[in-house]
């Protein structure tokens, strides 16, 4: 059985930092691309960050481009997502998400539908 869970969510001031982490178990971590999505209160989900299964390539939405590091340790079974100079349009709840099939290695998965498997999120809240 599949399972992902996220830690790292809190509170914080605008501009500071947070780092999120995901535990990933039940299939080979390696195998698989992995994103950071969010939603906030009244709004859809969106796709925030992801990264190919090799951890080479990487793709961020235009509104965290920057500011927002994702990367993977394949030998911790672990997606990390580094946010920094936060804003108060960050918050929302952070989920991860392993891709739901075998891909190339350097392909990065927008899409979340593509995603099979999700973790239960981690709420992020920035105050101004």
């Amino acid at each position: 059985q599949v399972q992902l869970v996220e830690s790292g969510g809190g509170s914080v001031q605008a501009g500071g930092s947070l780092r999120l982490s995901c535990a990933a178990s039940g299939r080979t971590f390696s195998s698989y691309a992995m994103g950071w999505f969010r939603q906030a209160p009244g709004k859809e989900r969106e796709v925030v960050a992801t990264i190919s299964r090799s951890g080479r390539t990487t793709y961020y939405a235009d509104s965290v481009k920057g500011r927002f590091t994702i990367s993977r340790d394949n030998a911790k079974n672990t997606v990390y997502l580094q946010m920094n100079l936060l804003k108060p349009d960050d918050t929302a709840v952070y989920y991860c998400a392993s891709d739901s099939i075998v891909r190339f290695p350097e392909t990065v998965v927008r899409a979340s539908s593509a995603y099979g498997y999700w973790g239960q999120g981690t709420q992020v809240t920035v105050s101004s």
